[in-house]
């Protein structure tokens, strides 16, 4: 089988590799083109490139797939199987057209719940108890074709963003790992419709999301901050200072304290006032500085000590 990948970050790579060792022929790996990054913004290749040049396999960065040149190119290699992991780039009907088996998708959620970009921080914001990876066929629509394989997973308190996703990129690469090694064993995969009903779909994160607005209950202050780490952080003022807010819960706390308050600090944290209940600051990060605890930002800021 020859096999083509489409994937750019870092959640793509565990699936290359499972294609990789498939006994598949993976003769070439699409990746997005290189990005500014770092504070040089230097051009920067992604994760799916970096990998595809140390294994030996050839690499094509088009900006667009639209082109009929760059579909003349794909088509060149004779794909009979197009894998897409996260690529970033619409594949128009004549791409899809292209594989003698189609395209395949490994999305991160359980469709058709969490459609589009950000399905694992979406899952974790509605805080959903399960989450999951699904081997799909490709169709023209948004993550809208047929499912071939499914894995699941529960959804922790103590996930993160980061967190879920390195455990759905290992999950997508068993998934995919099987649905290569059904297909090269001469099987046909049987492909079932997505539901009509529990559409919901994950528009693509903005920084400005990540701001705490603390006449909100607690509980989905807890679950701003655990989806947005690694990225892009949750922001909050604690006494003023404006803080990125790497780790906390949210906990019981009858006050009657205006939101955002500080009603309580010390060993166990920095009690912040909710709309409902207290959110409990465990690890922040000051402006210029690194990732410190709640304690050693006390010892900076004693004044901000007091009991419960």
């Amino acid at each position: 089988m020859r096999l083509v990948f489409a994937g750019t970050p870092e959640f793509s790579v565990s699936c290359l590799e499972a294609c990789r060792a498939s006994g598949a022929q993976v003769v070439a790996a699409y990746t997005q083109p290189d990005r500014p990054a770092g504070r040089g913004r230097k051009l920067t290749p992604g994760p799916v490139k970096q990998a595809a040049l140390a294994a030996g396999i050839v690499v094509e960065q088009p900006e667009s797939l639209k082109s009929a040149e760059a579909q003349q190119v794909l088509a060149a290699y004779r794909p009979d199987l197009l894998v897409v992991v996260a690529y970033g780039l619409i594949l128009p009907r004549k791409v899809l057209a292209i594989p003698r088996l189609g395209c395949w998708n490994v999305h991160a959620s359980l469709l058709p719940r969490w459609r589009g970009a950000a399905p694992i921080q979406r899952a974790i914001l509605a805080g959903d108890s399960e989450s999951g990876v699904e081997l799909m066929q490709m169709g023209a629509g948004l993550d809208t074709g047929p499912v071939l394989l499914q894995r699941r997973t529960p959804i922790v308190r103590e996930d993160t963003g980061g967190s879920l996703h390195d455990r759905l990129s290992m999950l997508g690469a068993e998934v995919l790992a099987e649905g290569l090694r059904r297909v090269l064993a001469g099987e046909t995969l049987t492909a079932t419709p997505q539901p009509e009903e529990g559409v919901l779909y994950a528009h693509k994160l903005d920084k400005a999301e990540a701001k705490l607005d603390f006449n909100k209950p607690a509980v989905e202050l807890e679950r701003q901050v655990r989806a947005f780490d690694p990225w892009p952080v949750a922001e909050g003022e604690i006494a003023g200072e404006p803080l990125r807010i790497w780790a906390a819960q949210a906990i019981e706390f009858d006050h009657h304290a205006a939101p955002g308050d500080v009603l309580a600090a010390g060993r166990d944290g920095i009690d912040l006032a909710c709309g409902h209940g207290a959110l409990r600051v465990t690890a922040l990060q000051r402006a210029g500085g690194k990732r410190i605890g709640a304690v050693d930002y006390l010892n900076a800021r004693p004044e901000l000590r007091q009991p419960r």
